[in-house]
């Protein structure tokens, strides 16, 4: 059981808000957070998806005399930034962001020539103005600083608010996030992950359940988790070469049959990862078709 209904906001601490998507599904928890940032001219962090009750309920929000100046977006999926464009038309704000749905992809995606994906992706989403690594953003009685977090996407944004993170989809309280090739890169998404530890923040809000109240703590509960996947891979293919479908039934046995297509999307991240590490090989090249080897 939740803790918010949708569509009713709630304070979290003073200067925020949250008003939660009514889009509950085993990828998005109880739905999409979306965040109000301040008072007077306030600032939204992931509008979420095009439903026409969750922009009105967003709206609803404001206090009297309160408009909506600024919407930020962690990153171009279909649960966090296709309401942006629809909120900004009726209330004049600027959409910010990395860029679009291809933004920040890095080249290890880019090679992969053939290589399905695109679960979930807004391909439609552009942003008014781009953010880029330690832009701010700033209203009357609030700052955010943009830090380029690829990863779970390659134009993933985390927000920093004073010692305080909303960590989009990179960081969640509930569960690891999904790193799906090729908008998603394991390399990059462990590389942010270490970045993100490097400040001391105290509190961070995910887009997905509740806030995380030792934010570093859980960093390191994802870490281990992401290498313990790949220490289970390696074993797997200590004795023989195996393909993505053999190598998802041996690694992710403890895993939700309603999960297992994530699973294996997460899978081939670390195998791609890994042949990038020349821990492994792959024949003819890291594809879904592929046949590994352990180095």
């Amino acid at each position: 059981m939740h803790p918010w209904t949708p569509g009713i906001p709630v304070t979290l601490e003073p200067g925020l808000r949250l008003v939660l998507a009514p889009n509950p599904s085993p990828m998005t928890h109880w739905g999409t957070n979306t965040f109000l940032i301040g008072t007077g001219d306030v600032a939204v962090i992931d509008p979420g998806p095009a439903l026409p009750d969750h922009l009105e309920a967003l709206l609803a929000a404001l206090d009297p005399g309160e408009r909506i100046s600024h919407i930020l977006v962690t990153h171009a999926h279909l649960d966090h930034s296709p309401l942006a464009r629809p909120l900004a038309d009726r209330c004049g704000a600027t959409i910010l962001a990395h860029g679009d749905a291809r933004s920040g992809r890095s080249p290890r995606m880019a090679a992969l020539a053939g290589l399905g994906g695109g679960e979930g992706v807004d391909h439609r989403f552009a942003p008014d103005t781009c953010l880029r690594d330690g832009d701010s953003v700033s209203g009357t009685d609030w700052a955010l600083t943009a830090l380029h977090t690829p990863g779970h996407m390659g134009g993933h944004l985390c927000f920093g608010w004073g010692d305080r993170l909303f960590s989009g989809d990179h960081v969640m309280g509930w569960a690891p996030s999904l790193v799906s090739p090729p908008e998603g890169d394991m390399t990059d998404y462990m590389a942010s992950l270490a970045r993100l530890d490097l400040h001391r923040w105290r509190r961070a809000f995910p887009a997905h359940g509740a806030p995380i109240d030792a934010p570093h703590a859980r960093f390191a509960d994802l870490t281990h988790h992401r290498q313990g996947r790949e220490a289970a891979i390696l074993a797997a293919l200590q004795d023989v070469p195996a393909d993505l479908d053999t190598l998802t039934a041996r690694v992710y046995h403890d895993v939700a049959p309603a999960l297992l297509p994530a699973a294996r999307r997460n899978l081939l991240a670390h195998l791609i990862d890994l042949t990038h590490r020349n821990k492994i090989s792959a024949h003819p090249a890291p594809l879904p078709d592929a046949q590994f080897f352990r180095r």
